[in-house]
């Protein structure tokens, strides 16, 4: 028996702002340092609140957010902060 293989995209998982922040937050935790996690999540949170309305927010052209979020995007840190301010998180900081 043949079972098709459906695609899983977070986006569609994320519901509320306190999945959104659990998902950021364990991307956090496993980027082993190049931010691919990160960006992805970021990617993902966008998209689950919408990709429109987080661009007009952070005053970036669609297009250009989901071209530095995507998979070979290298975003600026100060799109990130937009972003992230876009979607209302906030960065912090602890010890290891």
């Amino acid at each position: 028996m043949n079972h098709p293989l459906i695609p899983f995209d977070a986006a569609e998982h994320l519901k509320t702002p306190e999945d959104m922040v659990a998902y950021l937050d364990a991307c956090f935790e496993e980027d082993s340092g190049d931010g691919v996690l990160v960006r992805a999540a970021l990617n993902d949170i966008a998209r689950a609140r919408g990709m429109t309305q987080i661009a007009r927010d952070t005053g970036l052209g669609r297009e250009s957010l989901y071209k530095a979020l995507g998979s070979q995007g290298n975003p600026e840190f100060a799109t990130i902060i937009k972003v992230m301010k876009a979607l209302g998180l906030k960065l912090h900081a602890s010890t290891a």
